[in-house]
C-alpha cells in the first residue's frame, strides 16, 4: 500500500547535454510505473554554463513543467533554495569543479560516472562531503538496477557456488569502418578529447570494471583494493572496453557482455553491460539446467519512457530521507577503489590529461564552473 505521503526529493540539473535529457525524463516518470511509492521527485532547476535560453529550450525538450527555472549559469543553480540535491552531467573533466561547487554551496550531489579524473579528486570530494554532512553518489546507475540487487543476491546466497572470476566487456566499434587501428571520431568527441578527459576507460570501462567490483569486491567479507594486472589466487576479475571491436558484432543483445563465474555454475548477463534487461544461469555439468530471467524495465505509458536511471535517482531519495550521506550499495570507500584501479590503468597506459581537469583544488571561478575559457 501507498505511504499517505511519499518523501519528495527536489532536484537541480547541472548541464543539458544528452545524459541529463535521459535523467531528466525518468525523474518525470511516475513512479507508480516501477511500483515505487515512498519517493517521488521534482525538477525545480535547470543550468546551461553557456546561456539561459539553452536551459530554457532544456526545459521544452524534456516536456518538463512550467516551474522549473531555468539559470545561466551553474553558480546561480547551486544558490537556489529549492534545490536538494544537485545532479551533475557535465563531461568527466569537469565533474571534481562542479560537484566541488555544488557540496560547498551546502548541496547534496548524484555525480555522474566515472565520478572524476582522478583518485586525489575523488578523496577530495568525498572529505568534503563527509566534513559538511552531506550526501554524495556516484552514479553507477546500473548498481540499482533490479536486475542488479537480483544477482547480488544470488552471489550471496550461494546459488552458483564460489564466484572466483568475472569477466565484463564494454565494447563499441567507432572505427567507422577503418582498418588501421584508430577511431573515426573527431578530435573534438566527447569519446576521444583529452580535454574532456576522454578514451575508453573512463567512459566505457568504467561499466566492466562496476560488473567486477559488484560481483566480487563488494560481496567480499574483506574488501582490498585490487592489483592491476597482478596474479589474484582466490578471484579474478578482468574488465576490458574498446572503441576499436564490438562487444556484439551482429548487433544484437544477445552476446554475454558478462560472465560471472562461480564453482557451480555461472550467470551471463546480455549486452550492453550499461543497461542489460536479461541474464542466464548456468549450473555446472553437462546437460545443466539453463534460466533465463527477463527483467524489463518498466516504462510510464503517459509519456512512453522509462530508461533506468530512475532507481539510482530513488536511491538518493531515500538515503536523503533516512539520514545517509551514502549508499550502502555503492559506498565511497568503493567508489575511491574503483577510481584508483582506473588511475593505475591510465598510469600504466601513460595516459596524461591536461591539469585543468586533474587538479585537485577546488576553484570556484575555474572555466569548468564559468564555462568562459
Amino acid at each position: 500500500m501507498a505511504p499517505a505521503s511519499p518523501y519528495t526529493l527536489r532536484w537541480g540539473i547541472i548541464a543539458t547535454g544528452g545524459i541529463a535529457e535521459v535523467f531528466c525524463k525518468d525523474l518525470l516518470t511516475d513512479p507508480a510505473c516501477r511500483e515505487v511509492y515512498d519517493v517521488r521527485h521534482e525538477i525545480v532547476a535547470v543550468s546551461s554554463s553557456s546561456s539561459v535560453d539553452r536551459a530554457t529550450q532544456f526545459v521544452t525538450k524534456i516536456d518538463g513543467p512550467s516551474s522549473i527555472k531555468a539559470y545561466g549559469s551553474y553558480a546561480e543553480l547551486v544558490a537556489d533554495p529549492q534545490v536538494d540535491i544537485v545532479y551533475v552531467a557535465t563531461p568527466h573533466s569537469h565533474h571534481f569543479q562542479n560537484a566541488m561547487l555544488a557540496l560547498h554551496a551546502g548541496k547534496h550531489v548524484l555525480c555522474e560516472k566515472s565520478l572524476t579524473v582522478t583518485a586525489a579528486q575523488a578523496k577530495t570530494l568525498v572529505d568534503t562531503a563527509s566534513a559538511k554532512g552531506l550526501f554524495l553518489l556516484d552514479a553507477a546507475w546500473i548498481r540499482f538496477f533490479p536486475l542488479s540487487i537480483k544477482i547480488r543476491e544470488m552471489i550471496a546466497a550461494g546459488d552458483i557456488g564460489s564466484v572466483h572470476r568475472t569477466v565484463a566487456d564494454l565494447s563499441l566499434n567507432e572505427t567507422n569502418g577503418r582498418d588501421d587501428g584508430t577511431v573515426g571520431l573527431a578530435d573534438s568527441h566527447r569519446l576521444v578529447n583529452k580535454d574532456l578527459a576522454g578514451g575508453a576507460l573512463l567512459d566505457l570501462g568504467v561499466y566492466a570494471l562496476t560488473w567486477v567490483f559488484q560481483t566480487l569486491y563488494h560481496q567480499a567479507p574483506q574488501r582490498e583494493s585490487p592489483r592491476v594486472m597482478a596474479s589474484v589466487i582466490q578471484s579474478v576479475g578482468i574488465a576490458t572496453a574498446s572503441m576499436l571491436v564490438a562487444t556484439n558484432p551482429d548487433g544484437s543483445n544477445s552476446a554475454p557482455a558478462v560472465r560471472i563465474q562461480g564453482s557451480r555454475g555461472e550467470i551471463q548477463v546480455s549486452h550492453p553491460a550499461y543497461r542489460p534487461t536479461e541474464f542466464k544461469v548456468i549450473k555446472e555439468g553437462r546437460g545443466g539446467n539453463i534460466d533465463v530471467v527477463d527483467c524489463p524495465i518498466p516504462k510510464d505509458p503517459k509519456r512512453d519512457w522509462g530508461h533506468g536511471m530512475f532507481w539510482e535517482a530513488d536511491e538518493c531519495a531515500r538515503c536523503l530521507r533516512d539520514g545517509k550521506m551514502e549508499s550502502d550499495t555503492l559506498p565511497w570507500s568503493e567508489s575511491l577503489a574503483i577510481m584508483e584501479t582506473m588511475e593505475s590503468v591510465l598510469k600504466q597506459g601513460r595516459v596524461e590529461y591536461p591539469e585543468l581537469i586533474t587538479t585537485n583544488v577546488f576553484d570556484e571561478k575555474s572555466p569548468l564552473n564559468t564555462g568562459r575559457q
